[in-house]
């Protein structure tokens, strides 16, 4: 197993934004603190790989810094070089995850989840899509013939949902919040919207009853995790009350169903908008401890210098 990080490239936002960036340090350290042997830095997406998703146009306005105000408004974030940079090692860090996964099971991204992208646009506070440039430069390789996207974001993937929509050798599962973003939302292979406040009975109940009938029927090479943070009940802009315990259960039993169907397992953090940034960081960790315990329980804690 390995962790990609990508924290130590900066992301300047104005003062008060509401994108909680600093997470991705304090989950870096959170994470060094039981697996510091396991992160390594994220490369960065190439031109070539993010073309397999995004239209040359996209990318050139990117490049150039010639967003629209407009444009800006609607991805949630200002321009910049460095949100370029960040988000190509962003989408670097899951492609590399998937590789890991496909060669020693499991692989990890301490970003991404950039799930709201379009082909053509940012949304969301999400620049690329990590999940779609990654499957399809999997699948152009020959690497992959099937894969299952496990979306457990608050948030419906609408953009994963857009982009993948004409290839049903890449199926995409969104179990998200009825009433939340995006409000007009895209339609994915299948979609489960949860009511507002939906607790952990529920949702574990839902998907106990989906994931393993899916991995069943589907048969993927490889599964696409989206660990999402938000369906957490503190969360400000999710709406659910899973509790930290359900999370982690929520956690456990996705990874645990991969291992039982031998089906690498791509892990990326989605979505985390806690009052208290701490506590996302700690639901966050949870998610990786997880995964450490079942795909490397070898591993050994080393204090990060």
């Amino acid at each position: 197993m390995i962790i990609f990080r990508t924290d130590q490239y900066p992301l300047p936002l104005p003062p008060g934004h509401r994108f909680p960036a600093q997470k991705y340090r304090l989950l870096f350290e959170a994470v060094s603190t039981f697996a510091a042997d396991l992160i390594e830095t994220a490369p960065a997406a190439t031109d070539f790989e993010l073309l397999t998703a995004h239209s040359a146009q996209y990318l050139e306005k990117l490049r150039d810094g010639q967003l629209s105000k407009a444009e800006e408004r609607v991805l949630g974030l200002p321009w910049s070089a460095e949100l370029v940079e960040r988000s190509r090692r962003s989408t670097g860090a899951t492609l590399a995850a998937c590789r890991t996964a496909l060669l020693q099971g499991c692989g990890a991204n301490l970003a991404g989840g950039t799930h709201h992208a379009y082909t053509d646009h940012g949304s969301g506070f999400c620049v690329f899509n990590d999940s779609a440039v990654a499957l399809r430069v999997l699948q152009r390789e020959g690497l992959i013939r099937r894969a299952l996207v496990i979306d457990l974001d608050v948030h419906q993937g609408n953009g994963t949902a857009d982009i993948l929509a004409d290839d049903p050798a890449l199926f995409t599962l969104s179990i998200h919040g009825a009433n939340n973003f995006p409000f007009q939302k895209a339609r994915s292979d299948l979609d489960i919207e949860m009511p507002d406040a939906c607790d952990d009975v529920t949702y574990l109940a839902q998907l106990e009853c989906t994931l393993p009938a899916l991995l069943q029927q589907q048969r993927p090479d490889l599964v696409l995790y989206l660990a999402g943070a938000d369906a957490w009940e503190g969360d400000r802009l999710g709406r659910l009350g899973l509790s930290a315990q359900g999370m982690l259960q929520r956690d456990q039993y996705v990874l645990g169903l991969c291992q039982q169907f031998d089906v690498p397992v791509a892990i990326t953090m989605g979505g985390g908008y806690g009052r208290d940034i701490n506590q996302t960081v700690a639901i966050h960790a949870a998610t990786l401890q997880a995964a450490v315990t079942l795909f490397a329980a070898t591993a050994q804690p080393k204090k990060h210098t």
